[in-house]
């Protein structure tokens, strides 16, 4: 970020407000020193990325709880854009609230919140009414000067709207995780630990999976990540989503892409780029 900052510094959208997990995200990745622009939506920021208005979008893209966030995904079936890098980060989730536990009768914050803290609300607040807001930080705004509310969000977010945290670390899983994606119109160099994503659409018939697979196998090549989702285009067509180990240029890799490009006629490289470690 400092020596991007020499030169010009980028320009970031996130999923805002401010003091929401992406956002947190951005900062992890980009630095102070990028400008940091929030969202009201994942497509707006593919939109403004694409037109340029953006050098960088920072997106989530699945939970090691709650899995993949289809509307990420979805993106890449409208968008020509590319993958830059990836992030981990590890989500902690706090109730916060200016009112004891005991008084709470009302929960604001996202559903992916809720899934990856129901055993704790479930064990602590089995009545409370729970209600999905657009972000956690949005959650806790609208929490803070409510009697009997609450918000599930970041430790940045009570800071920021100084209310102070009833509970910390109420999360499910101790190493519970969001994976985000930096997207853009960089191709990112071989680092020698890179990730390549693709998008690949197959026929319906017997094999047909096996055969797409195979290429990968034959190579030694490790897929992280397989996802099918609907091409929107007809009726139970669908798309595969998936993740590698290894950069686009690395020979086999290159060399299963060529086969399954050549087998399928409709491959899409998402992008080449540098794994993050978990």
């Amino acid at each position: 970020s400092g020596c991007l900052a020499r030169e010009q510094p980028p320009t970031v959208g996130y999923l805002g407000p401010e003091a929401t997990f992406t956002h947190l995200a951005s900062l992890s990745e980009f630095g102070s020193n990028a400008l940091h622009k929030p969202y009201e939506s994942i497509l707006d920021i593919f939109i403004d990325v694409d037109r340029d208005r953006l050098d960088y979008g920072v997106v989530p893209i699945e939970n090691s709880t709650g899995g993949v966030i289809h509307t990420t995904l979805d993106m890449f079936l409208d968008f020509e854009l590319t993958i830059c890098s990836e992030i981990f980060l590890h989500i902690h989730h706090n109730l916060i609230s200016r009112n004891p536990i005991e008084n709470i009768k009302t929960v604001y914050s996202k559903i992916e919140p809720f899934q990856q803290c129901q055993t704790w609300l479930r064990e602590n607040l089995p009545k409370v009414q729970l209600i999905e807001v657009s972000t956690t930080a949005k959650g806790v705004e609208m929490a803070k000067d409510r009697n009997y509310a609450a918000a599930i969000g970041s430790a940045l977010a009570a800071r920021k709207y100084n209310v102070p945290i009833v509970a910390a670390n109420i999360e499910d899983m101790k190493d519970n995780t969001t994976r985000f994606l930096v997207i853009g119109k960089q191709q990112p160099k071989p680092t020698g630990k890179d990730k390549t994503s693709i998008m690949v659409s197959i026929h319906d018939r017997p094999g047909a999976l096996f055969e797409l697979l195979r290429p990968f196998h034959d190579r030694g090549i490790n897929l992280t990540k397989i996802e099918s989702r609907p091409t929107r285009r007809k009726a139970w067509e669908l798309v595969f989503f998936i993740d590698m180990e290894g950069h686009r240029s690395d020979p086999a890799v290159a060399e299963a892409l060529d086969i399954v490009r050549a087998s399928t006629g409709s491959i899409k490289i998402m992008g080449s780029y540098p794994q993050d470690v978990k």
